[in-house]
């Protein structure tokens, strides 16, 4: 895919669509962008999709030039055809010898109509007339094959690159040499000009150097040594101002500024990963959105999951920073080997350096400041080697303590370390002179500080106090061990063998509780999940596996087109990121059962993983991924039922406020009664009567007669509610379920005025009444809506107490509903004396 960014911040505006291959050669015009790999063109409109595909070529295409209505395309076989963008046909295909004229590069000289200017690996140029495909004028060259041209500011002037490392400034109308200048670094790889008005041509090199050339001078004017590490591969002033956009082969893109004195230019904002694979991966700090990533390149760079504007560089460890800034990139031999292994701490990290890392082949551990962004203050290595470097002794395993105050190294010699990351003093070696007879192959620091765990090639895995360096245990492996990774939280220890298979520990028993087997190759990472249930591990044969510890089955593997080098989840466990053999990225792979149902089934003996897409830059619709899933029984969603067993008693779901306060209702009622009925205040009439006479006096109001009584009967008006049509119907079918799911949806007050209305004075009847009871009878002896049964019996009881006593029938239903509840309260009882007896002993009992 090809991103198209700011240049005032290098900010990504869009990212288009993926390509099948990578992406080769590239060319824009003001509407589309045209990009191709292999023999196939495409343009993208909108900076996104592919609207338009173009296909002829029968290799690979290696320049690309847009040309109004039509774009120009070369392969390597030396054929030139000219598309019509829009009908996608071919309009001119040209065939040229390879052994004459070999096209190397391609140039639409500004102001010359139907006109293109080409270059040749053997010199000579060519200058031809698209519309009539007629050849209008070659130019005989300069004897060395031309690598790059450039249009000048100037109308019928260019810019011709040359592999001798020459530049010649031509004018193609007169066929005359203006300028002729020469850089001794190799071949010119891209040439532009400024056109701010200051006459200056930069042109670029094989080795990353930028030359500055004085056009009304003749002469270089300033050079920028190492602008990158690697070839430059593309270079452009940006139009009208003084902004140089430049990037190469080291994954860097930087736009330089000029605005100093001399000419000369500096970086005002730049892009960059790693020019080398990385070789390890860390996530950093327990928010889940930086990444600590170390490459072959030698660098260590934080990357934000977030934003890019929160990517880092950490910059390239050193034995010594200021001979290495005045010795530069190329000549750098105080440059430390990549980082091999390292460990983090947000800890302290803005009081002192929070990360300790080993380096290849190297016996030094450096410190590194993630807060400054650069190589930390301390170099650390055992004090007998601070004279002499042996060459065959190396640091191959570290660890930092969970407060960020010590850091552990171990070494190929079987000697393990503590230094203090404050000061960088060495504080401790465990064992008399090695902790192990091989090499240390892993080391591992439990969260509280307590426990020292190491690993060593001889086949030992051993466990210290931190504080006195006293071997508290040692346990002997099955095979040499390769790494180790402890979970701190879950104190559980994850070893990889070299036989291919996985061990996990417990390190508060000291003994081994799974382990797994089933890769093919070298394991060469592996990460918890935050909560400790999985363990998730990649092998040289391209899987990734996701291990249940709880159950010690295998519930996920997958295949990826080249083997995952390092793996790290993300403390809040929402990515899982990893890196690749030969690729520079880093990859995050979403957990789908964080938001959607997924099967944690173990998968069978025989089960063949797929082949994934590693994730790409543009968005894919989750629609696209569950359609290649089948449907699994075992993840239909569980519902639960009412009630799990007929033996159990079982408690509603309704909240306490529905039932708890029904005994309470005249209180509550009478703590809310206003002290005085709101007044309505009496409107004047529109005219006010007076009482005849010379003094106006107004008529007093007539007081209203209160001897009426408002109190309706409500005996006479009651009419049949929902409740107790449900209850008159259940005496016939014996079903209860209807008002009991009627009576869990009111209110207390509803409540009160349903069970109310069950009495005769109410409107009810002793029918209704006697199946109420047995109502509640029903739901004592299913033991299902236990403390409902209770409350909506006690309110009864108290509302209809007169004349419950008063009739035989209640009272008979009334002893049989007695006994089942001190049946029931009795088996409770018991149940609950039983649980309350053990847990007084346990709080109390000295295990």
């Amino acid at each position: 895919s090809l991103f198209s960014l700011q240049v005032n911040r290098l900010g990504v505006v869009a990212v288009s669509n993926v390509l099948p291959e990578d992406i080769t050669c590239l060319a824009a015009d003001r509407m589309l962008i045209f990009a191709s790999y292999d023999n196939i063109l495409h343009a993208f409109a909108r900076n996104k999709e592919v609207v338009h595909t173009y296909e002829g070529h029968k290799a690979r295409i290696h320049l690309l030039q847009p040309f109004g209505d039509h774009v120009i395309s070369v392969d390597v076989d030396n054929i030139l055809i000219v598309w019509n963008i829009e009908s996608e046909e071919e309009y001119l295909q040209v065939d040229f010898d390879k052994a004459t004229f070999a096209v190397s590069a391609l140039l639409h000289p500004s102001t010359y109509l139907n006109k293109i200017l080409l270059g040749s690996e053997q010199g000579s140029l060519q200058l031809w007339n698209i519309r009539s495909n007629k050849l209008l004028y070659s130019f005989p060259g300069w004897s060395f094959g031309v690598t790059t041209l450039a249009q000048a500011p100037a109308v019928d002037v260019v810019a011709v690159g040359l592999v001798s490392g020459h530049i010649i400034v031509h004018n193609i109308k007169f066929d005359e040499t203006l300028m002729k200048f020469q850089q001794d670094w190799g071949p010119i790889t891209a040439i532009s000009f400024r056109t701010d008005g200051h006459p200056v041509m930069a042109a670029g090199s094989p080795v990353g150097h930028i030359a500055l050339w004085d056009l009304e001078e003749k002469k270089l004017m300033c050079q920028m040594q190492d602008a990158h590490s690697t070839a430059i591969a593309g270079m452009s002033f940006v139009p009208g101002e003084p902004l140089l956009v430049t990037n190469g082969a080291d994954n860097a893109l930087k736009v330089w500024i000029f605005d100093g004195p001399g000419g000369t230019g500096r970086v005002l904002r730049s892009r960059m990963g790693h020019s080398a694979p990385p070789t390890r991966i860390r996530y950093h700090g327990q928010n889940g959105e930086q990444i600590l990533s170390a490459g072959q390149d030698g660098t260590l760079q934080s990357f934000s999951t977030v934003h890019e504007r929160f990517n880092k560089s950490l910059g390239r460890g050193s034995i010594n920073k200021k001979k290495s800034k005045k010795k530069g990139l190329k000549l750098d031999t105080m440059a430390l080997p990549p980082i091999t292994m390292f460990a983090s701490e947000v800890a302290h990290q803005s009081d002192w350096d929070g990360i300790i890392a080993c380096h290849q082949g190297y016996i030094t551990c450096t410190t590194w400041n993630y807060q400054k962004t650069s190589m930390g203050a301390h170099k650390l290595r055992p004090e007998e080697f601070s004279k002499h470097k042996p060459i065959d002794i190396c640091a191959t395993a570290v660890d930092i303590t969970s407060c960020g105050n010590f850091a552990v190294i171990g070494m190929s010699t079987g000697q393990v370390d503590v230094y203090n990351m404050q000061s960088g003093i060495h504080r401790g070696r465990y064992g008399k002179e090695k902790a192990h007879e091989g090499a240390i192959r892993g080391v591992a620091v439990d969260g509280l500080n307590q426990l020292v765990i190491t690993a060593g090639s001889e086949g030992l895995i051993k466990f210290w106090k931190f504080r006195t360096k006293d071997l508290v245990y040692s346990t002997e492996l099955s095979s040499s061990p390769s790494g180790i990774l402890l979970h701190r939280d879950s104190g559980i220890l994850g070893i990889t063998f070299d036989d291919f298979s996985i061990s996990v520990l417990d390190i508060e028993t000291r003994k081994i509780v799974r382990t797994f087997s089933g890769h093919h190759g070298r394991i060469n990472d592996m990460t918890f999940s935050p909560d400790g249930r999985w363990l998730i591990t990649s092998s040289m044969d391209c899987t990734i596996k996701t291990w249940d510890l709880p159950s010690g089955c295998l519930i996920d593997c997958f295949l990826v087109d080249a083997a995952a080098v390092s793996l790290t989840m993300s403390p809040t466990g929402d990515f899982l990121a990893s890196t690749h053999v030969d690729d520079l990225g880093i990859y995050l792979w979403s957990n789908r059962s964080l938001y959607s149902l997924v099967s944690l089934r173990p998968l069978p003996a025989d089960y063949e993983p797929s082949l994934v897409t590693r994730p790409s830059t543009c968005f894919v619709q989750d629609g696209d991924l569950s359609g290649d899933e089948e449907p699994c029984d075992e993840m239909i969603e569980y519902v639960s039922p009412e009630q799990l067993g007929e033996q159990l008693v079982t408690l509603s779901s309704l909240p306490e406020s529905r039932w708890k306060n029904l005994l309470s209702l005249d209180v509550i009622k009478k703590k809310n009664k206003p002290r005085e009925p709101p007044k309505v205040p009496k409107s004047a009439p529109f005219f006010i009567p007076t009482v005849p006479g010379l003094i106006p006096r107004y008529i007093a109001p007539e007081e209203e007669n209160d001897a009426q009584s408002k109190v309706v009967n409500l005996g006479i008006l009651a009419q049949k509610s929902d409740f107790y049509i449900h209850l008159e119907e259940a005496l016939g079918t014996n079903e209860y379920k209807a008002p009991l799911n009627l009576l869990k949806s009111l209110g207390p007050s509803n409540i009160e005025i349903e069970l109310r209305g069950l009495a005769p004075e109410g409107g009810g009847s002793m029918d209704v009444m006697l199946s109420f009871l047995r109502m509640i009878g029903m739901m004592l002896n299913k033991k299902y809506n236990f403390e409902l049964a209770q409350a909506y019996l006690a309110l009864f009881l108290k509302l209809h107490l007169k004349i419950l006593s008063s009739e035989p029938k209640l009272l008979e239903e009334l002893s049989k509903l007695s006994v089942q509840l001190e049946e029931t309260w009795i088996h409770l009882q018991t149940l609950f004396n039983q649980s309350l007896c053990v847990l007084t002993y346990m709080k109390s009992a000295l295990l």
